[in-house]
């Protein structure tokens, strides 16, 4: 799941304290670096977009784009992985592209747990939302009546898979790189060898931790 990076309307809270533009070169470094790490990992890969009309597929040569319908952001991510699990009848796992950094070894971990019996898997993210959710089928509620952006989103979505009696597995906490905060623990992450970005870092190369110091 993934907004085309234009100044303004991808990465917009980042946005507000970088600069817009510096916001946008790192939303399309965020991408290309996830691309080339999704696609190392030998599953099948679909990149929802938004807004539909944007040329999204420029940015990912080779993978599959579809645009993302629907209105919110629920309605966007439930009719996403609904058109995955019918096209591929397989479980499916959907992130975001704000967090580059997801480790290969929770992916995996969230498709043998799909694979093991689990119904949800889920990523908490520090905000109190989730990096990742995974499906085996279809699960409405889980994404109906959510209040998107807020910090009850995990919370609420493990109620509703419970009220359901759904399984749930929850890998490792992680965050998102929604503000600078993330952005300064994103930066940590690449000085200390742990993840090689090679787009992220160019990006953020010349950058000042302090937004003053940012090109808007």
């Amino acid at each position: 799941m993934a907004k085309y990076p234009s100044p303004g309307s991808a990465k917009t809270r980042l946005g507000a304290q970088i600069g817009f533009q510096a916001a946008c070169r790192l939303s399309e470094a965020f991408i290309r670096d996830l691309a080339d790490r999704l696609g190392g990992l030998g599953l099948p890969v679909t990149w929802a977009f938004w807004p539909p009309t944007a040329a999204f597929a420029e940015l990912v040569p080779g993978q599959r784009c579809v645009p993302q319908v629907g209105g919110d952001l629920g309605e966007r991510l439930e009719a996403g992985m609904d058109g995955c699990i019918a096209r591929l009848r397989l479980p499916v796992l959907a992130i975001g592209a704000d967090a580059p950094h997801i480790d290969g070894a929770s992916l995996r971990e969230g498709a043998e747990a799909l694979a093991g019996g689990a119904d949800v898997v889920l990523g908490p993210a520090t905000d109190g939302g989730y990096y990742l959710i995974g499906l085996r089928a279809a699960q409405p509620a889980l994404f109906r009546d959510i209040a998107w952006g807020s910090p009850s989103v995990l919370e609420a979505t493990m109620e509703r898979a419970r009220g359901a009696g759904l399984r749930v597995h929850l890998l490792p906490t992680t965050f998102d790189v929604d503000d600078e905060a993330g952005l300064d623990e994103l930066r940590a992450l690449l000085a200390s060898g742990t993840i090689a970005l090679p787009h992220t870092a160019a990006a953020l190369s010349g950058m000042s931790r302090h937004p003053t110091s940012y090109s808007s």
